[in-house]
């Protein structure tokens, strides 16, 4: 059963019963919460307690911070791990299965000038690695998931492809670590991204939804027969997030992406 869900910021509404008014209306299975910086998400804790009790369903918070695990500077990756446990905390206290975040986030690129990092790939993938052990570990204290997102060579120098994050996945060795697919980044980065799905699925934990052109799926050119067959081959069973512009009247853009991907997943 194919089972959708949305970013908060996308949604109408002053609140969290509000936005998921909206959500279930437009046949939303979920809403994915999103984790500012500054210890932001740790904040709302009362907020999201009383949207719990009211119905409101939140599985996974999406980290929305400047800095990332895999920062250059020591002071930035520290303050990242940090506020991923919190999020990673929160997140369980609310019901919810886990908390997404790339390496790193518009930090370099090796496409764009001055095209060399000022770290090795070795130290790159040392870095990766401890901080994935410690917040996979966290995790799994918490009974939750940490999944590691791929963005594309323009985003980020370091995890761009699902077989790059499984790699450093299958190193940490921990099953509270997996990889947040993003229907996006893998239409630029992946030669064949439902072939991708299906050799990385047994790491493959959390899936987010934008069309090639990052509007809303159906306003642009990805397979979505092919992506979603994918899936269903694999037995993937959480559920597929809207992160998205939005191209069109917002509302309705929002509104039809739940009835766009059941067609295209049938």
């Amino acid at each position: 059963m194919l089972k959708t869900a949305v970013q908060e910021q996308l949604l109408p509404g002053e609140t969290l019963q509000a936005k998921w008014d909206f959500a279930q209306q437009a046949g939303y299975d979920a809403i994915e919460l999103r984790g500012k910086g500054d210890f932001h998400f740790a904040s709302r804790r009362e907020e999201l307690r009383q949207a719990r009790r009211d119905g409101v369903v939140m599985p996974t918070v999406c980290v929305d911070m400047l800095h990332f695990l895999g920062a250059f500077d020591e002071d930035l990756r520290r303050d990242a791990v940090a506020q991923m446990k919190s999020q990673l905390t929160v997140i369980a206290e609310i019901g919810g299965v886990g908390a997404q975040t790339p390496a790193s986030y518009g930090m370099f690129s090796r496409r764009l000038p001055p095209f060399e990092p000022p770290r090795t790939e070795e130290e790159d993938r040392e870095v990766l690695l401890a901080g994935l052990t410690e917040l996979g570990e966290h995790a799994r204290r918490e009974g939750v998931t940490l999944f590691l997102e791929p963005l594309n060579r323009y985003e980020d120098h370091m995890v761009n492809r699902l077989d790059q994050a499984a790699d450093l996945i299958r190193a940490v060795g921990l099953d509270s670590v997996r990889i947040g697919i993003d229907s996006y980044h893998m239409n630029i980065e992946e030669t064949d991204p439902a072939a991708a799905v299906v050799a990385h699925a047994d790491v493959i934990g959390h899936a987010q939804v934008s069309d090639s052109n990052r509007f809303q799926p159906g306003a642009g050119h990805l397979d979505w027969p092919a992506w979603l067959g994918a899936l269903h081959t694999v037995g993937y069973d959480g559920h597929l997030a809207l992160e998205s512009r939005l191209t069109g009247d917002p509302v309705q853009a929002v509104r039809s992406v739940p009835a766009f991907l059941k067609r295209s997943g049938a």
